[in-house]
């Protein structure tokens, strides 16, 4: 994959993490909410092809040492970040973000009729990744995002004696670095995995204005964002 210029070939999605399983633990009363990030803070969605495949995004974003003992509380005053008795306001100089692509059924657990096609590599080699900071309805691209990492695994079937007969299934992981200096831990990480496929499916161009969808342009699969 290309990590350079804020964009990357990828799966098509735009990821914004409303709804989203956060590693993070919550405690409420009747005034006052307060989540902890022991683990830093994960995300999950899923997304589809032109050509029908169907795929799940997950991962995390972590910093050596930063979420440990992070609390977000909220209550009438507004939101403010604690780790012990200090506040914090921003996140550190880079962040580490660590995320894997898999193909799976568009409807899990019902039983499929007809065979359904899998995620290749030059599916992925031919979508695009972009990276924005969201701020309200504001987007502004991230840059000089580097790459650790990554890698390509084979998925073992669980009947393993019927691998040779069935389809080959492969897992993408990445871990990339991304430059977070001043960002307020108000601001969200988005991604926008995305395909040039001519159309865009939802109405919107990847800066969140309207489009009428006739012209040419993004198509956008899905939606989640990584966010305290």
């Amino acid at each position: 994959m290309r990590f350079w210029n804020n964009i990357f070939a990828g799966v098509a999605l735009l990821i914004f993490l409303a709804g989203a399983p956060a590693a993070s633990l919550r405690q409420t009363n009747s005034d006052k909410t307060a989540e902890n990030y022991e683990r830093g803070v994960s995300f999950r969605t899923d997304g589809s092809l032109p050509n029908g495949v169907c795929f799940r995004v997950s991962g995390g974003m972590d910093a050596p040492g930063f979420f440990v003992h992070l609390k977000r509380i909220d209550d009438a005053r507004g939101t403010v970040f604690r780790r012990g008795t200090e506040t914090v306001t921003e996140f550190p100089d880079e962040l580490l973000l660590s995320f894997v692509i898999h193909d799976q059924p568009c409807a899990p657990g019902l039983r499929e009729i007809e065979t359904r096609a899998y995620l290749t590599q030059e599916m992925i080699s031919a979508l695009h990744l972009s990276f924005y900071w969201k701020r309200g309805m504001a987007l502004r691209p991230v840059k000089n995002i580097t790459e650790i990492r990554s890698s390509v695994k084979p998925i073992v079937p669980y009947a393993a004696n019927l691998a040779a007969e069935l389809p080959k299934r492969f897992v993408w992981s990445y871990q990339l670095a991304v430059p977070s200096k001043g960002v307020p831990l108000t601001d969200s990480l988005v991604l926008v995995f995305r395909t040039d496929d001519g159309r865009i499916n939802d109405g919107r161009t990847a800066d969140g204005r309207t489009n009428d969808g006739r012209a040419a342009g993004w198509r956008i699969a899905a939606r989640v964002a990584a966010r305290l």
